[in-house]
């Protein structure tokens, strides 16, 4: 019966290769460069988690999340966030309709399958609770009425790490709703030359829808299936652990600079993003390669570091970078 599983799984991986396939080439031809950053956000959607990306203004964060929806046909909505917003403007209210003496609802833009929270650090508190609300909870109530959210539900948010007058950073315990958070970079000198030649003219590329929102469902129900081994587990385990107790770890050098390190949603998520990311490259089995490449997006935004590690200048992906170099795949 566990053989007839796996080859199960194994062909249902093999015939979703190629739709994913096809998505990943028709990002590619609107997106130039930015692979990792592509594979990331399609990493997280076939885990039916959120992300938060970061980078500075121009870098075609926007593009990439509409070219993303026009590839699944799915409906999008972009939420630019200022200081002004109000949590109805995005979750929507009620409406009083004078001819007829009653309320109707209007429901806000959150209402869609793939939202783009644009500068989500420039909203206040009560704003930004209510669409991690939305996220976490995937439903929103108003009017005494509980609305359920459309399927699938997938949020990008964005903040500039640069300009910070004006902002309301988000909390840890916010952030840490955010599956993974990813860092859009600027392109290389030959990546912007392809850049103006696509962009430049009159004639801009576009994304062809590749498969329906349905069929996307059905994809991130067959990542939740891909087969995991308690070794890997183990060693997931033990990359978050070492957030938490260093020393444990043969790692006394990052005992001062990490003040708090991930929770179990920290390991959760990095087995969800390894499945994810099995299933885009054709295999029905996570490694612990797979494990390694998921494991700092994943976990950037959840270690908390110090002020030594401040004063330091030491980096959140330096510390991770030693974690992932010195623990162990098996224990020793």
């Amino acid at each position: 019966m566990a053989r007839e599983r796996v080859e199960q799984i194994e062909k249902e991986v093999a015939e979703a290769s190629g739709l994913l396939e096809e998505i990943r080439k028709q990002f590619s031809g609107v997106i130039v460069g930015q692979e990792e950053f592509r594979i990331g956000l399609m990493t997280a959607l076939l885990s039916d988690g959120h992300v938060l990306i970061e980078g500075v203004p121009g870098l075609a964060k926007t593009l990439a999340a509409s070219t993303l929806s026009k590839c699944l046909n799915a409906d999008f909505s972009r939420i630019q966030f200022t200081p002004d917003i109000l949590p109805a403007d995005i979750t929507g209210t009620m409406i009083y309709q004078p001819a007829k003496g009653t309320f109707v609802e209007r429901m806000g833009p959150i209402f869609a399958q793939m939202i783009l929270a644009d500068e989500i650090n420039r909203a206040p508190a009560k704003v930004q609770s209510a669409l991690l609300e939305a996220m976490e909870e995937r439903q929103v109530t108003f009017g005494g009425v509980t609305h359920p959210l459309p399927k699938p539900f997938f949020v990008m948010a964005t903040q500039n790490p640069i300009e910070q007058e004006g902002t309301y950073p988000l909390p840890e315990a916010q952030i840490d709703r955010f599956m993974m958070k990813l860092i859009i970079t600027y392109p290389t000198p030959d990546e912007e030359i392809e850049i103006l030649k696509r962009m430049g003219g009159i004639d801009k590329p576009s994304a062809s829808p590749v498969l329906t929102t349905d069929k996307l469902c059905e994809l991130q129900n067959l990542s939740k299936r891909i087969l995991v081994e308690e070794n890997i587990m183990d060693y997931a385990v033990r990359l978050v652990d070492a957030t938490r107790h260093p020393k444990l770890h043969r790692l006394r050098d990052l005992e001062d600079l990490i003040t708090v390190g991930a929770s179990p949603r920290g390991s959760l998520s990095i087995l969800a993003a390894a499945r994810s990311r099995a299933l885009l490259t054709g295999q029905a089995f996570v490694t612990p390669d797979l494990v390694k490449e998921v494991a700092m997006d994943v976990l950037r935004h959840r270690i908390i570091r110090s002020f030594e590690a401040e004063a330091e200048e030491v980096t959140v992906e330096e510390m991770l970078t030693s974690i992932l170099d010195k623990v162990p795949v098996t224990k020793r």
